[in-house]
């Protein structure tokens, strides 16, 4: 790695990015003390351990209000109207610049780089060399040589620690979350726009339609007399485009974008609502990242802080193993086959390889019955949000867990996304829900037959029939 500039999407360098930002190879001056998840690992004595943490609450979204004008409403605005999400405060961004970038990402992640165009970008699949999942991301290729990756910190850590160990000719600038910054300006603003409605809000904003572009595909374009990308993508699986641009000019480009949806019924989405959009797309945004216990990732352990975010994000739920490795997940059993390439050499090719044929689990959407989640939380059941693991039940045995529950108004119930054995996968099997907070390690015996059973139905993921066959088409 070598202290170099960093050009964000397309061609200028941007002096909003301090020179500060950019990685070296060694810093001068004194070492600051570094205390890493190894050593919080050994301190606590597993990883169970550490990050057990019964009821924790989901994080909240930064820089956005809790709610605009309901998060029902909210929920209801992107499958129904439009709505507008600002995304500009809680994704973390990682700039990878240099004649190595390409080269460093192929090493490091399943993806196919060999069909990879500017302006174009891929779900980021990076693996270990068991074939688990580090976690996911938006890599997004912006110049020949340069990329932004976004997404939860866990891969911006994966790449920049390789980048380290092989001594690739690179460069990073980090862009962290809002709550990291101290107040100060991110580097790039990132607004959805989102419904069935989005079209005729964007010709009304654009004075027409935009270019023409394939799904996770971009173009330049102008509003406000600021030139940015709209990137054609969205997370709640209806029609929409991502803008994304320098952060000074985001808050043009937003007033233009809310005055044009005043006449189509715009709504602007809160955190409350923004929370539970991936559920309806099918999107599991909390995978654990399999990086605990082989011995071979101890050095990357070490180079993890124990402030992490593999150090902090926390596990609870009803189904609770003092093993890491049950909570551990595939891209296959994610259905992330389509975002696989094995035309290149890269972490983790072998395992997945051979697992390719032997995937038990497959991803499904449970939506449980209305009536029970009434007994349970209430006649008129208000906000839920949970990344708990709670267990999944089928012929009286254990038929999977989940990963992401919420109360979705428009559906009038909880809908959960699960990995389940395949053979109770199929659409219309009913299962049961264990729905409660394990205390975790030194449990006593029998404290699974506390918990409330709920009724739920497997369905497809996405659950959305336009999200399964419409969203994605190239047309």
């Amino acid at each position: 790695m070598r202290d170099r500039d960093v050009a964000p999407l397309g061609g200028r360098v941007d002096p909003a990015i301090p020179r500060r930002a950019v990685e070296r190879t060694s810093a001068p001056g004194a070492q600051v003390p570094h205390i890493s998840l190894q050593d919080a690992l050994e301190e606590s004595g597993s990883a169970m351990r550490l990050l057990w943490k019964p009821g924790a609450a989901p994080c909240a979204v930064e820089g956005v209000k809790s709610e605009y004008v309901g998060w029902r409403e909210e929920q209801a605005a992107w499958s129904q109207g439009v709505a507008l999400s600002d995304l500009s405060h809680h994704l973390s961004n990682l700039f990878i610049k240099g004649p190595d970038a390409t080269r460093l990402l192929a090493a490091v992640s399943a993806n196919d780089y060999k069909a990879f165009a500017v302006g174009q970008a891929k779900l980021f699949v990076p693996v270990t060399a068991d074939g688990h999942l580090v976690t996911d991301g938006t890599l997004m290729r912006d110049g020949v040589d340069s990329y932004v990756l976004s997404g939860v910190p866990a891969a911006r850590s994966w790449v920049r620690y390789h980048a380290q160990q092989r001594g690739d000719d690179v460069s990073f600038v980090l862009d962290p979350d809002s709550a990291l910054r101290g107040g100060a300006d991110r580097l790039l603003f990132r607004h959805r726009i989102q419904g069935p409605r989005a079209p005729e809000l964007i010709e009304r904003a654009f004075g027409g339609p935009l270019p023409k572009m394939r799904f996770f595909h971009s173009a330049a374009v102008t509003l406000a007399g600021r030139s940015f990308r709209a990137f054609r993508h969205g997370m709640a699986g209806q029609t929409g485009y991502e803008f994304v641009g320098h952060w000074e000019d985001g808050a043009p480009v937003k007033d233009a974008l809310l005055s044009a949806g005043k006449p189509v019924g715009l709504v602007q989405v809160g955190g409350l609502a923004y929370a539970t959009h991936g559920i309806e797309s099918g999107w599991i945004p909390t995978p654990t990242p399999g990086i605990y216990t082989a011995p071979g990732l101890e050095g990357y352990r070490r180079f993890l802080s124990a402030r992490s975010y593999e150090a902090v994000r926390p596990l609870h739920g009803s189904f609770f193993s003092e093993c890491i490795e049950d909570y551990y997940v595939s891209p296959h059993e994610l259905g992330y086959g389509k975002s696989l390439a094995f035309n290149h050499e890269f972490i983790g090719r072998g395992a997945l390889e051979r697992s390719m044929d032997r995937v038990k689990r497959t991803k499904v959407t449970l939506v449980f019955d209305a009536d029970e989640v009434r007994d349970v939380f209430g006649a008129n059941p208000g906000y839920l949000l949970s990344y708990g693991r709670y267990r999944v039940d089928a012929d009286d045995a254990l038929a999977g867990v989940t990963f992401y529950s919420a109360w979705i108004d428009p559906a009038g119930t909880i809908l959960s996304l699960a990995l389940i054995e395949r053979r109770y996968s199929a659409p219309g099997t009913k299962v049961t829900v264990a729905w409660g907070e394990h205390p975790g390690p030194g449990a006593p015996w029998g404290i699974e037959l506390r918990f409330a059973r709920l009724r739920a139905t497997v369905h497809a993921a996405p659950c959305s029939e336009f999200a399964r066959t419409h969203y994605r088409r190239n047309a």
